[in-house]
């Protein structure tokens, strides 16, 4: 049976590499759809999780991948019937350490992560090392699609010539194997779209490689939206998250002409909004955080300097971004002073230290150069945030500590880092001497304006 009759008949192993916050959403997704899935990941904790049903994300309840791990649950699927339960009684959805359960799929899709390295330029070594492995045990038929957020061109400069001419079995893609690439757009926190309803991109290095693809995204996924190749496939994703990032800044870099100005920025950034046509909403803060925001367009100003072109509004953004944390700094310092209270020795207490409002993820989340400045500058710091237990800043651990009217009163200024909506934001300022607000978390409260100072 050829690969496209397995993938529409359901007969098709699917192998998600990498069960992150894009990975597992996406293993969850083709098991729901009627596929066997098998998960991969080095993570012996996470891979434990997934075969006990118990999720370790926010956004992907227990119960959905419990759904899929456990007891038989039926659903109509593409008019058949399927369980949680495989052909062979296995779960639909499993997870492993071990790579040689790729010998047995007919589709790899590559979900590990894609940082930058400590010089900015990019870290493509799990990628690298998942395509190894798949390429060890690449059979004929074989549909490999990377999703990882990269520079434009890595699918046909660094991912095929491994799959093509590291296993020695003179395999041709397009013909004894597929390739494509199909960028996660995964957004932790939203509700509206998932990875069901957002449309998804695809490009394919061949013709048949594109429809390899779109036969197996189209049975999980509402909308298939294919480009021309995966270098354009590969620019959509850095574009979408460089517009983001651009335009951050530049609503960033206004905060701080408002503040000047002497006007609140929050009530241009409202008034503005109601024009309906040529302006979209962008919020200022502490920074940028997140895994996809901060990094991906970095990879793009990386592959420019190879081609010896200067990615100006990228390094710009990246600039303003970066700096907001001392911007904060300098914010709390002039609050402090109005009150005679110097900085060193004085008590800090930081609400939230998630990237954004409602996850656990805090990868290069601003908060966290907040944190170390303030403790640079000799200050007493302590964070609460209910969604992250601990991090670390510099050489130390932080623990996650207990939010009551005696921690906020005891705080000489309570900073606003993350608007987790489990926050009662009037009782945070009935109960705080001063408070630093980044996110405008307290519009709604009824504030003295000259304990609370905003961006």
């Amino acid at each position: 049976m050829g690969l496209l009759s397995k993938i529409e008949d359901r007969k098709a192993v699917v192998s998600v590499v990498g069960l992150g916050y894009a990975g597992l959403p996406l293993a969850i997704a083709f098991a729901e759809a009627g596929f066997r899935v098998v998960g991969i990941d080095v993570d012996e904790a996470k891979v434990d999780s997934i075969n006990r049903g118990e999720s370790y994300f926010d956004d992907v309840p227990t119960r959905s991948l419990a759904a899929v791990v456990g007891s038989p649950v039926s659903s109509d699927i593409g008019g058949a019937r399927a369980s949680s339960l495989d052909v062979n009684g296995g779960p639909r959805l499993s997870a492993t350490t071990d790579f040689d359960s790729l010998n047995s799929a007919d589709a790899v899709i590559i979900c590990v992560p894609t940082p930058l390295s400590k010089i900015k330029d990019p870290d493509l070594s799990y990628v690298i090392t998942a395509a190894r492995e798949i390429s060890s045990r690449l059979h004929e038929g074989v549909l490999v699609v990377l999703e990882s957020t990269t520079y434009a061109g890595t699918t046909e400069e660094v991912i095929l010539p491994i799959l093509r001419d590291d296993n020695g079995k003179s395999l041709e893609v397009g013909r004894d194997f597929f390739l494509a690439f199909s960028p996660e757009r995964v957004d932790p926190g939203r509700k509206d779209w998932t990875v069901k309803t957002t449309p998804k991109i695809i490009g394919g290095v061949t013709e048949a490689c594109l429809e390899a693809a779109k036969k197996l995204y189209e049975c999980a996924i509402d909308e298939l939206v294919p480009v021309s190749s995966p270098k354009v496939a590969e620019m959509v994703k850095l574009l979408e998250n460089t517009f983001r990032a651009t335009n951050v800044a530049l609503v960033n870099e206004i905060a701080i002409m408002c503040d000047r100005l002497g006007i609140d920025v929050w009530e241009v950034i409202d008034a503005a909004k109601t024009k309906p046509f040529g302006f979209m909403s962008f919020y200022p803060g502490p920074g940028l955080g997140g895994h996809c925001v901060p990094i991906d367009p970095q990879y793009l100003a990386w592959k420019l300097k190879t081609l010896n072109y200067n990615a100006r509004f990228i390094q710009l953004a990246a600039e303003i971004n970066l700096s907001m944390p001392g911007y904060v700094l300098g914010k709390i310092s002039d609050l402090l002073n109005e009150s005679r209270k110097p900085l060193r020795g004085s008590r800090i207490l930081v609400l939230g230290v998630a990237y954004k409002a409602d996850v656990s993820d805090f990868r290069e989340s601003p908060a966290l150069d907040l944190i170390d400045l303030l403790q640079g500058k000799g200050a007493e710091v302590a964070y609460n945030d209910p969604h992250v237990p601990q991090i670390e800043v510099g050489d130390s651990v932080m623990a996650n500590t207990t939010l009551d009217e005696e921690a906020l009163r005891n705080a000489d200024c309570v900073v606003i880092a993350t608007e987790h909506s489990s926050y009662d934001w009037q009782w945070v300022v009935d109960n705080s001497h001063l408070i630093v607000d980044t996110r405008n978390a307290t519009r709604h409260s009824i504030t003295d304006k000259q304990r609370v100072s905003k961006l």
